[in-house]
């Protein structure tokens, strides 16, 4: 029996690309008109052709008020799905001012309470270069919080606690110690590690943090065998 065609093109990856991978996603939110009709009579199969029109890329409830937003509905925006919050933040989104109140309230308070046009149009510097693409940051380990996402081995990986948890297309995979000393590539970007250092409460993927633990666990077996 033949497969099927696979998953659409609509997820986001940490880095913000759009990709074709069948991890669900917890949130879903836009960044513009990304997709055009498909190639043949039927345009079955649309394709994303940009990768962001405009600089307000937010991130959305999968559910608000009973609405429905046809995935590739000509003239509207192109919806996509994020792992969890985190991969949405570092891909370089933020909460919704609408279906995310009182997350976005949060969002612009740790930042001084900045509106929404001036958020957006700090975030778009911090992610995005022109003609050049993502923008990364050299940073230190010690100052990145739970929920930040960095770039380890050229792919990449949640900072919890002393771990770092490795992201894939599968999701979270695997768990290594963080480094203490050095310098970072960071993803997520500098304006949402503020918020994230003041105790926004990002969502993570629960695989995570069970894969820090298991880490943590065999790290603190290993001594007590040496001991």
């Amino acid at each position: 029996m033949a497969s099927g065609p696979g998953p659409h093109r609509n997820r986001v990856d940490p880095f913000g690309e759009v990709v074709a991978i069948a991890l669900r996603g917890a949130w879903t939110g836009n960044r513009g008109i990304l997709h055009r009709a498909g190639p043949g009579a039927d345009h079955a199969r649309p394709e994303i052709v940009r990768h962001h029109t405009g600089i307000a890329w937010i991130t959305c409830v999968l559910a608000f008020r009973r609405r429905r937003i046809p995935q590739w509905a000509p003239g509207h925006y192109t919806p996509l799905f994020f792992h969890d919050e985190a991969v949405a933040l570092a891909a370089g989104h933020r909460p919704c001012a609408e279906c995310r109140r009182p997350a976005f309230r949060a969002f612009v308070d740790a930042l001084g309470g900045l509106r929404a046009p001036e958020l957006d149009r700090r975030l778009h510097t911090e992610r995005w270069r022109p003609r050049r693409g993502r923008r990364v940051h050299p940073l230190p380990w010690a100052d990145l919080p739970d929920g930040a996402f960095v770039v380890a081995d050229g792919t990449p990986a949640l900072v919890i606690g002393d771990a770092l948890v490795g992201w894939t297309s599968a999701g979270y995979c695997g768990a290594t110690s963080r480094p203490t000393t050095g310098t970072a590539t960071v993803l997520t970007p500098p304006a949402t590690l503020t918020v994230l250092r003041a105790g926004y409460p990002v969502q993570i993927d629960s695989a995570a943090p069970a894969a820090a633990q298991a880490r943590s666990s065999t790290a603190g077996s290993t001594s007590s065998t040496e001991a």
